[in-house]
């Protein structure tokens, strides 16, 4: 386990993993559990869990968390209420697969967030990227026949995932902005407020007569999404990011969507058709320009100094 922990690609791929796995709890969680029950008691867990942890860490970290209360109640409830609550509603009506693969276009949306946000720069290798994710995207919605996008009507898992990622992508980019507190601390934080925030939907959800609390495929679903994707992923991917930084250890977020696609064939039976394995290729082909778009720029930025003639 020690020698695990200190290799940073093992650790990064299977963090990836975990968060494809947590696509086919979502779809094994339809009819044992509803989606607000299973996203307030994942939160409420995880929170629970954490507090034996952060606690050390809290009397110190506490001012500062206060100090930014108002990121911890959007990012709380935007990144972790409102993209669970929409992804687990999301599989209720289409496949673990076509979610996967547009799960796939969160650099398009991280992008467009940094673009309106901050200004961000933006080169044509990266557009490209873009383009060809967007492409993907959009062969899957159209289930790979072209003509279709001429008289679409949108599944409403389809949309609701576009939803989920797209929030997801506009917290990747405001997360940034955390103080410098304990990952435990500022887990715990989230999770409090993602547990608060995930109340109205769960009241929305009764008032529908659409909740159902968990039989016991659905505690083992709730326990799981609350261990795996809330605390372990996010402690690997921390420890990710120490040993190899930030930029290197977000590509491996990437595999995600192939975890899921292939989980999503392996355990759930679901059928992968031509068009899916097109769409990943042009979602991949995609974020690999995306990629060498950013890197171009660094090094347009910071260009090697020359070596002048008296050094020789």
């Amino acid at each position: 386990m020690k020698r695990f922990v200190t290799h940073p690609y093992a650790v990064l791929t299977f963090t990836a993993l975990i968060w494809g796995a947590n696509a086919v709890a979502g779809k094994l969680a339809v009819g044992h559990v509803s989606p607000m029950v299973l996203t307030m008691l994942r939160w409420l867990i995880a929170g629970l869990l954490l507090l034996p942890i952060a606690r050390p860490h809290l009397e110190r970290d506490w001012a500062r968390i206060r100090q930014h209360k108002r990121l911890y109640l959007f990012l709380g409830t935007a990144g972790f209420t409102g993209f669970n609550a929409l992804f687990y509603l999301a599989l209720q009506f289409t496949s673990t697969i076509h979610v996967a693969i547009v799960q796939a276009a969160m650099p398009l949306f991280v992008f467009a967030g940094s673009f309106l946000l901050f200004r961000a720069r933006v080169t044509s290798l990266q557009l490209a990227g873009f383009a060809l994710t967007l492409i993907g995207v959009l062969v899957t919605t159209a289930h790979g026949e072209p003509s279709t996008l001429l008289h679409l009507v949108l599944n409403r898992g389809d949309v609701l995932a576009l939803v989920a990622v797209g929030i997801f992508g506009l917290y990747t980019v405001i997360v940034t902005r955390r103080p410098p507190v304990h990952w435990s601390s500022n887990l715990l934080a989230l999770c409090v407020v993602a547990f608060v925030a995930s109340l109205p939907l769960l009241a929305v959800e009764s008032a529908f007569g659409a909740t159902r609390w968990p039989d016991a495929q659905g505690w083992s679903l709730v326990v799981f999404s609350a261990v795996m994707p809330s605390i372990v992923s996010q402690a690997l991917y921390i420890r990710g990011i120490e040993m190899i930084g930030a930029n290197r250890a977000n590509l491996f977020t990437n595999a995600t969507p192939i975890f899921a696609a292939l989980l999503a064939v392996l355990l759930l039976g679901e059928p992968l058709f031509p068009y899916h394995l097109a769409a990943l290729a042009l979602v991949f082909a995609g974020i690999v320009l995306a990629e060498r778009g950013k890197r171009s720029e660094r090094i347009a930025s910071h260009p090697k100094t020359p070596v002048s003639q008296d050094a020789a």
